[in-house]
């Protein structure tokens, strides 16, 4: 579905929307964000990352939803899970998890024809310490891409808080991918790129819908995509963590659409 018809767009091709909106995207944010709280319990050493896909599967057609992603340039697959030095856009599979895997898994459904996108960690059994660090440190940068959403702020003020913070952890931010508008499209413009320098790129302003989503690695941050054309992962095989949430641009702030109704968002299952 196509939003042409809502709100006005900015010089920067950036669509503002307007304050009934933030319900739809709330909606769609919501049903996502219940669905990544249910795949807790799914996540065992020894189940299959196709089998947990068609967990989500059938939690989406069970809420009256759509998946986004179905189809999508003939990806077929309700989510993209992505294990271990896995960057992200993994495809579920025949893959066993084993204890200490981490994964991203990452939906996008479509309620009402707005979109709900995001993503989180999850461990197979217990990860190691390495792991886990590097799972609250990628976690941490989210939030504090965020913190710098605000009217009159830039997307590269967003970049530069997320850089600034995983480099001083002594990690890196990729930079092959990065957030994108959404709506009532899956994506539009802006970019949101998760590295720069403050002050550059567009400016903030209230009504923008977009998702913040950085991918941190505990090595370099080069990545490549495999043959099955979908696949990115680290070249140097470090392990790879991301998180996702889609928010709004409000008058003072940002309002998260992806907020785990179960308080489960963060690594440590709050």
């Amino acid at each position: 579905m196509k939003d042409q018809s809502r709100g006005r767009v900015t010089k920067d091709g950036i669509r503002i929307y307007e304050a009934a909106d933030f319900a739809g995207m709330h909606k769609a944010g919501r049903l996502a964000a219940e669905i990544l709280d249910a795949m807790i319990a799914h996540v065992v050493p020894g189940v299959t990352t196709a089998a947990l896909d068609r967990i989500i599967t059938d939690m989406v057609e069970a809420a009256g939803a759509k998946s986004a992603t179905i189809g999508y340039k003939g990806y077929r697959h309700a989510s993209c899970i992505s294990v271990n030095h896995v960057v992200c856009h993994g495809i579920p599979g025949d893959k066993t998890l084993k204890d200490g895997d981490i994964l991203n898994i990452d939906v996008t459904v479509i309620v009402d024809g707005w979109f709900g996108d995001t993503s989180r960690m999850y461990v197979a059994g217990r990860p190691n310490r390495r792991a886990e660090r590097l799972m609250q440190v990628t976690h941490d940068a989210l939030m504090l891409g965020i913190e710098a959403v605000k009217p009159g702020n830039t997307f590269g003020d967003i970049g530069a808080a997320i850089q600034r913070y995983v480099e001083s952890q002594r990690m890196s931010v990729v930079r092959d991918f990065c957030g994108h508008g959404l709506g009532q499209v899956f994506h539009a413009p802006p970019n949101v790129l998760h590295y720069g320098r403050p002050g550059t790129g567009a400016a903030l302003e209230e009504g923008m819908f977009f998702t913040i989503e950085p991918m941190v690695n505990l090595g370099k941050p080069q990545t490549k995509v495999l043959a099955d054309d979908w696949t990115a992962v680290t070249r140097d095989k470090s392990l790879s963590a991301q998180y996702e949430h889609s928010i709004g641009v409000t008058a003072d702030g940002a309002e998260i659409f992806t907020l785990s109704p179960a308080g489960k968002f963060h690594p440590t299952w709050g």
